[in-house]
């Protein structure tokens, strides 16, 4: 018997339609009107029968896509099929760049709801299974564990290596996904507090009311629900390792009684007579600007520089492309314990070649969340191309898949490594550095210098296909796409008047050509 299917839709005849059709299924369904109603059944006690969420994209109040931002930042992972009337590729895009498991477009045959319902349960029941495995298998991580073979992250780990042999407090930075919580634990792995706890808070999952008390600790009847003393985060780490992620989220309130803790070594239990003291190596991390946060006084200058003392940025996926056919091998063999029953034995080099010519901006959970749903929903003993649908729709055009050595009928196999010269079972291997015919197609994210000629491009062309790039790349925020051009916001809006983008949308697809 599964749990629950959570259904969140402002229409009241939707909802009962969708409910009647979950039922007939055979599953039970709890039904919300709304993205706030959603939130609180999966923050709430039966947020562990809820196996699948249908949502609805556009409603009043909090849409889909900020539930589905919610659920991230709060690490629900709960596979959500999404629900639209407008079935366009931007919307499609968004919804699956924020972690969506499917889309179906209203109003959905009873087989595709069926088909996407079961999909979604399989990849939960698998993921599950993955998670009790590497439970099981539990260990320290050193940065030997560590799936990488780019000189992008080799300053990381040297950086990293040397950061493990003192207790100075590190700050992680990053985009969201790139893995800055494992640098953590390999640090942690690699010091002489590597036997001692690792206690992971996520700084941007918990309710402004209760951070303080999450991390400092409670005594019992010191809040109306305190019916119980609560140790806190700092206490739970004594001795070990206390990794504080999105510490840019945390409140300017509590930002003073954590530098407290870092200066001094106490903490202030909320209630409490008594400060207590506590050791504790801390790391940081955050995906934010913490030196613009501090500019617009979001976060304390003294504790950015307190935090701030080893900093360490990990590089996003886009930047170290190598990584990918390690990663996809390396995520590929962890679901195989899980699902015995459906060995694969390895990767397309035309699969391959499109998830590396693919940006990657939710990085490398983005990447295994690709390759544990195409593992799992695979039919035949090989991932391929349509085993990416969502990938290969994003890049079609900027990867040519007939080029001589991206032949779709070359694999990886699950025991060979990516960059090694012959491949078991007579098939070809892909090889880490692309052929010399693939290096002249130009990858998603990149642009051309030359013409089809061979001529070098016009500069106004490329300025134009640059700024293209940067308002797809960073959804219409111009703010942020200007910062990132390097130019000022009235610049780039003379330019968009230029090139006749239109300044309210910025939508690439009305971009003049």
């Amino acid at each position: 018997m599964t749990g629950s299917i959570l259904i969140v839709d402002d229409d009241p005849v939707q909802r009962r339609l969708l409910e009647a059709a979950v039922t007939r299924f055979g599953h039970a369904a709890t039904v919300v009107d709304g993205g706030a109603a959603a939130l609180d059944v999966l923050d709430g006690p039966g947020a562990r029968e809820v196996s699948v969420v249908i949502l609805d994209l556009v409603m009043p109040g909090l849409d889909g896509i900020g539930v589905l931002k919610a659920m991230r930042e709060r690490d629900i992972n709960v596979p959500t099929i999404v629900q639209t009337a407008q079935g366009g590729i931007e919307t499609v895009v968004s919804a699956m760049r924020h972690g969506a498991f499917d889309f179906v477009v209203k109003p959905a045959s009873p087989d595709r709801l069926q088909a996407s319902i079961a999909n979604a349960l399989k990849v939960e029941a698998v993921e599950g299974e993955v998670k009790r495995t590497s439970r099981r298998r539990g260990g320290l991580l050193t940065f030997k564990d560590m799936v990488t073979h780019s000189p992008a992250m080799d300053r990381v780990i040297r950086l990293g290596q040397k950061a493990a042999a003192s207790n100075i407090p590190i700050l992680i930075e990053g985009e969201s996904g790139v893995g800055k919580e494992l640098v953590a634990r390999a640090i942690q792995g690699s010091g002489d507090r590597r036997s001692k706890p690792f206690v992971t808070v996520n700084c941007g999952a918990i309710p402004d009311n209760l951070v303080e008390s999450i991390l400092f600790g409670h005594e019992k009847g010191s809040f109306t629900g305190a019916t119980d003393k609560h140790t806190g985060k700092f206490v739970e780490a004594h001795s070990g390792t206390l990794f504080l992620d999105e510490i840019g989220d945390l409140p300017l309130d509590v930002q003073v009684k954590l530098l407290r803790a870092v200066q001094d070594g106490e903490v202030d239990p909320v209630g409490g007579r008594s400060t207590v003291r506590v050791d504790i190596r801390l790391i940081s991390a955050t995906h934010r600007n913490l030196l613009q946060q501090v500019k617009d006084g979001k976060f304390r200058e003294d504790l950015f520089y307190r935090l701030n003392v080893y900093p360490i940025f990990v590089p996003p996926l886009r930047d170290r492309r190598d990584d990918i056919p390690y990663l996809v091998t390396h995520f590929m063999e962890k679901v195989a314990p899980a699902d015995p029953r459906h060995r694969l034995q390895g990767i397309s080099a035309a699969a391959l070649a499109v998830l590396q010519a693919y940006d990657w901006p939710g990085n490398i959970r983005q990447l295994e969340n690709a390759v544990f749903r195409a593992s799992v929903l695979c039919e035949g003993d090989v991932l391929t191309t349509e085993d990416f649908p969502q990938i290969r729709a994003q890049v079609e055009g900027t990867v040519n898949l007939d080029a001589d050595g991206v032949s779709p009928s070359a694999s990886l196999p699950l025991d060979t490594e990516p960059g090694d010269a012959e491949a078991s079972s007579g098939e070809a291997a892909v090889a880490i550095q692309p052929d010399p015919l693939a290096r002249l197609q130009p990858r998603f994210g990149t642009l051309r210098a030359l013409d089809e000629r061979g001529n070098v491009r016009a500069l106004a062309d490329v300025e134009l296909e640059m700024i293209k790039l940067a308002i797809d790349h960073y959804n219409g925020q111009m703010s942020e796409v200007a910062r990132r051009l390097g130019i000022g916001r009235s610049t780039l809006y003379r330019k968009l008047k230029e090139y006749g983008i239109d300044p309210e949308t910025g939508r690439v697809d009305r971009l003049a050509s």
